[in-house]
């Protein structure tokens, strides 16, 4: 039996253009022989580029890549607009109004064809039989989907690259193709590209995950190697969270908050001034936070963020001697502080610390209703279907009755996010979210906020060192600085 021939293929922080339409930058990734990946991630973040990029489409600006094999088997949208534009092409090079018929199906799959034997088999099976003195131009998009698969698979690549090969396959089909895909695992290594992630063949070994950034951007945030279950399933919830169909949970129609006048600010702070003596940490700060005007809050430590907040959330003792304007109250004018904090949602490093309790993943959503730690009332149906749902956003449901403190820091951090979201606050303010996570559950983390940006009901306010960490939704950006 032949044996897989690909070198280790390497990319060494790659930043590649694509005609200035679309960039992929400081790709870091390795291909082993025996490997077989997956790239995904969401629309637009560049998987298909980074397919292209193995089979030398596109133009390198920065890093090397070393190990591309000459002989690549290419499938893909792209390609396939491509070829067929070319066969519209014969037309306009016409001459003596001649008019083209177009190349014929078996020359497509014929000419040049490595293994005859093998594409007349796969012709048989794709049903195609019929088709082959058809003009290629003249075929439906399934067909010539079939076609370029034919041409991929019988050429003896060195490598496979199937961008979205099951899309647009009938139920056979789809499962002929997977079938054959799995007996040339020894001998052919693949890269496949693919949206839904229940797609993913089982010989699969590793997954790439690309990411969109600011502008026409990609990156690849992370590879995973699936043997690992653990960094595995961590993989399948973020992607879960970022493509999945289901929206942010309503609020509780028995339990809704007070309205607010929608033509008052949330939040107007007046030259607010922190100061501890003669030192001053904020000074003379104007800030207005309009509803559905989400904000990032970053500046290093030392800067007054925690200051901030706590003039906002009226949990700092200077902010009754500032000028605040909080959800329709001046403070100082005889407002309660549960007044203010009803309408919103908090979470932060020091909560978590705080929520210690060994109570159920579900129960800890529903405390979000009472403003508890733990329950210490009886929930009412309606609030156990919302947890049930935010559960399922979250990718969690088979882990409703599991107790909190049993489960990993990232998923404490995303059942703190719901908790403090399932009353829908017009603010949800959260201070350093990330702070403590590895990269997964960071990813996890930020695909949750960028879910609650994208509703109308609340603003968020996210608090971060760091002003280039950037939240798809999140447009507008206050940063501090440490005085001297």
């Amino acid at each position: 039996m032949d044996s897989i021939r690909l070198d280790n293929i390497l990319f060494n922080k790659v930043t590649v253009n694509f005609d200035d339409r679309f960039t992929l930058s400081e790709i870091n990734w390795s291909i082993e022989p025996n490997q077989h990946w997956v790239i995904t991630g969401t629309n637009g973040s560049g998987k298909s580029a980074l397919a292209a990029v193995l089979a030398g489409v596109g133009d390198i600006e920065n890093g090397t890549i070393s190990g591309l094999p000459k002989n690549v088997g290419l499938v893909s949208f792209e390609a396939q607009a491509e070829l067929i534009a070319k066969e519209l092409k014969k037309d306009d090079a016409d001459i003596m109004d001649v008019i083209s018929l177009g190349t014929p199906v078996h020359e497509m799959i014929f000419d040049d064809c490595q293994d005859p034997e093998l594409a007349h088999v796969l012709v048989e099976k794709f049903g195609l039989s019929k088709l082959l003195d058809r003009a290629f131009r003249k075929l439906s998009t399934g067909e010539t989907r079939k076609v370029m698969l034919i041409r991929a698979l019988s050429s003896k690549p060195d490598l496979l690259i199937l961008d979205e090969p099951f899309d647009g396959l009938d139920v056979d089909t789809l499962a002929m193709l997977q079938a054959h895909l799995a007996s040339i695992v020894d001998t052919t290594p693949m890269v496949l590209v693919l949206n839904r992630f229940d797609e993913m063949p089982d010989f699969i070994t590793h997954i790439a995950l690309l990411d969109k950034k600011k502008g026409n951007q990609g990156r690849l945030e992370l590879t995973v190697d699936k043997s690992d279950e653990r960094a595995f399933n961590e993989l399948y919830q973020l992607l879960h969270l970022k493509t999945t169909d289901l929206s942010v949970p309503e609020a509780d129609p028995t339990n809704k908050l007070p309205a607010l006048d929608p033509n008052q600010p949330l939040v107007k702070l007046n030259q607010a001034t922190i100061q501890y003596g003669d030192t001053i940490i904020v000074d003379k700060l104007d800030w207005t936070i309009e509803q559905g005007q989400h904000w990032q809050l970053s500046g290093p430590n030392g800067c007054g963020k925690t200051g901030v907040l706590s003039l906002i959330t009226g949990d700092h003792p200077q902010c009754y001697s500032n000028d605040i304007f909080v959800f329709g109250f001046q403070r100082g004018n005889g407002e309660s502080i549960w007044q203010i904090k009803q309408f919103i949602g908090y979470v932060s490093t020091a909560l978590q610390w705080e929520y210690r309790v060994s109570t159920s993943c579900k129960n800890v959503i529903i405390s979000g209703f009472y403003d508890s730690i733990g329950m210490y009332s009886k929930s009412t149906d309606n609030q156990k279907k919302i947890a049930d749902q935010w559960l399922a956003l979250l990718g969690m449901t088979d882990r409703a009755d599991q107790p909190f403190n049993k489960l990993s820091y990232g998923d404490q951090r995303l059942l703190l996010i719901a908790r403090a979201m399932v009353k829908h606050p017009p603010l949800l303010i959260l201070d350093e979210p990330c702070l403590g996570l590895d990269d997964m559950n960071r990813q996890l983390v930020l695909a949750l906020i960028e879910r609650i940006c994208e509703g109308k009901e609340t603003t968020v306010l996210y608090v971060n060192h760091h002003a280039e960490d950037q939240i798809k939704g999140i447009e507008n950006h206050l940063g501090l600085k440490k005085n001297n």
